[in-house]
């Protein structure tokens, strides 16, 4: 018979892995905590019974990270600003470019406001931006298979970041949580970041899109720093420390 505490201690290891990883198959796990498959199974339906996980098929993933309500609140946060990022956005994206999009809100907006330009070819793991832009373009749309998390349709799976390896982009549209005085870019989601890293590497050009309330914040992961971005596109002056940083890495400011 189990004991209680030692099992209590491998769910919490557990949750830690998929907060680290997104996604996690049940061989996975049981190779991961050195149990059989089905004490695996057994720890992830106890799991999703305490509301913490999600089961699917053949493995489990983390719940949504961010809640629906935060997420109402920054699609109504900021909007005429998110407008103009956008906008200026799709000035800097050519006629025909390969595009890779970013999930979130501000990369909903920017999405929106690409259906002007013409024979774009996009990438996205935002559910949400590849239906509404196969109704309202004719652009060729991308979106890596894998689950759709429910509440901002972003598609993650653990094959997507070798799913991006296939792809080349002439720019890279990204978005984060939070950017802090010395410059890092940071994000709340581990698996969020490392699709984001994986299309940023194979891009041409990459535009980092944030409003004024991201500066002076530390998202939880680390996606990179200044240096990996050629143009930063925000609204208002930036915090002193952070526009000497900029400076440093040679990145483009775009202010609207």
């Amino acid at each position: 018979m189990e004991y209680g505490g030692k099992k209590a201690a491998r769910q919490a290891r557990l949750l830690e892995a998929l907060a680290l990883n997104g996604y996690l198959s049940l061989d996975d796990i049981s190779t991961r905590f050195d149990v059989t498959t089905q004490t695996a199974r057994r720890d992830v339906m106890d799991l999703e019974r305490e509301g913490k996980l999600r089961r699917m098929h053949g493995g489990a993933m983390i719940m949504d990270s961010v809640a629906p309500s935060e997420l109402h609140r920054r699609r109504v946060s900021n909007v005429h600003v998110k407008q103009r990022i956008a906008e200026r956005v799709a000035d800097l994206v050519p006629d025909g470019a390969a595009v890779f999009i970013d999930t979130g809100t501000t990369c909903e907006t920017i999405a929106h406001a690409l259906a002007r330009r013409r024979n774009l070819r996009i990438l996205t793991y935002s559910l949400r931006t590849a239906a509404w832009l196969r109704e309202a373009t004719d652009f060729i749309i991308a979106i890596p298979g894998g689950f759709v998390r429910q509440v901002d349709g972003g598609v993650f799976h653990e094959e997507a970041e070798t799913f991006l390896d296939s792809f080349r982009f002439d720019v890279s549209i990204v978005s984060v949580s939070g950017v802090d005085a010395a410059g890092n870019l940071g994000d709340d989601d581990l698996a969020e970041v490392r699709i984001v890293q994986r299309a940023m590497r194979h891009s041409e050009r990459v535009i980092l899109a944030v409003d004024s309330s991201k500066f002076d914040h530390r998202g939880l992961v680390r996606l990179g720093s200044f240096e990996d971005v050629d143009i930063l596109v925000t609204d208002k002056d930036l915090p002193v420390e952070v526009r000497a940083v900029l400076q440093q890495s040679g990145t483009v400011l775009q202010d609207v």
